[in-house]
């Protein structure tokens, strides 16, 4: 918050602030002596009919009064220890899509409308960074139909909480009937530390493709061709295996080196191996070839209710970037692989 000399707090954010991250801080109850005080930190999406609209980094949107405000101010993105790698929304958008590729993909305006026959949410929905060059209703009328003509339901990929990210158009689809489905977050970290968490030996075995074993411990079990065209794909793709005394593997992880970053994805583990330091031995041995390869900075993905594998990205020192979602038109509905 800012002060005067005098020290009273100022309000000193206006509507051209909305993009930016800020703080404020409303009262809850009534302007009386001993009045109670909220402090709010998220960036500001809309600012319209005397009410701001503050997205916290969590996806959680926050609705304030104009008439609650007693002060404000815009602040820097995050502290740097937190935060992790400096990187915008926009480049990590597009190093995590090259990640997950599709088969195909179509440009609306600035939107990518991608397609890989079901197989994985992120690469069967649409990317949109900027304007579909389109009204929103038309632009959401081509998506279904283009989707439809592949039998496959309709997404969106929107995100929240960090600057020019899509606030805006979550609210726009909720309004329309979408309907939010999936939530995680885009966590990221230096590459170095994790390299250096314990010597991998010769435990860790490297390849550029999935064998069996690989796939026997993946997931998404029977895994297609269409899976593997996706898995292989992206600038330059490793996949680790610690093998087990049986025919699948104790973990397994996948990294995709993409210039600075390096990208973690599959990192799994046999139940029963658990807690074991399986998982930071596959993500040491890949950071080790990431590093190798020029990378510097880490990215993953991680659901909202794994609380074990945020505790591992957190001791990791990954931090949260931004929260992302996936939004399903209405009436839709598929069969993910």
């Amino acid at each position: 918050m800012e002060f005067t000399a005098g020290g009273r707090l100022e309000l000193r954010l206006t509507a051209a602030d909305v993009g930016k991250r800020v703080s404020v801080r409303r009262v809850t109850e009534g302007g009386a002596p001993g009045a109670k005080f909220t402090d709010t930190v998220g960036v500001l999406t809309s600012w319209d009919a005397g009410v701001l609209h503050i997205t916290r980094r969590n996806g959680e949107e926050v609705q304030i009064p104009e008439s609650s405000l007693v002060a404000g101010k815009v602040v820097p993105s995050a502290p740097a220890r937190r935060r992790g790698p400096a990187a915008s929304y926009e480049e990590l958008a597009r190093v995590s899509a090259r990640a997950w590729q599709p088969l195909e993909s179509e440009r609306l305006g600035d939107w990518e409308l991608r397609a890989a026959e079901g197989f994985t949410r992120r690469a069967n929905s649409v990317l949109p960074l900027g304007d579909p060059g389109l009204p929103l209703d038309e632009a959401l009328t081509r998506v279904r139909n283009w989707y439809a003509e592949r039998e496959l339901p309709a997404y969106i990929q929107t995100a929240t909480g960090a600057e020019r990210t899509q606030g805006p158009l979550c609210a726009e689809l909720e309004a329309r009937g979408w309907v939010r489905e999936v939530s995680a977050e885009l966590w990221v970290g230096g590459l170095a530390p994790i390299a250096d968490e314990v010597d991998p030996g010769d435990r860790v075995v490297l390849s550029r493709e999935p064998d069996e074993a690989w796939l026997g411990r993946y997931q998404r079990k029977g895994a297609s061709e269409t899976a593997l065209r996706v898995l292989t794909a992206g600038p330059s793709v490793w996949f680790a295996t610690v093998p087990g005394a049986g025919d699948v593997p104790d973990a397994i992880g996948r990294c995709v080196v993409d210039g600075r970053w390096a990208g973690f994805a599959a990192v799994e583990v046999d139940p029963a191996l658990r807690r074991q330091g399986l998982a930071t031995l596959v993500m040491t041995a890949l950071s080790r070839r990431a590093l190798d390869e020029g990378a510097s900075a880490s990215w993953l993905q991680v659901e909202n209710d794994n609380a074990g594998a945020r505790a591992l990205y957190e001791r990791l020192g990954f931090a949260p970037h931004h929260a992302y979602h996936h939004y399903r038109a209405p009436d839709a509905a598929g069969d993910w692989k």
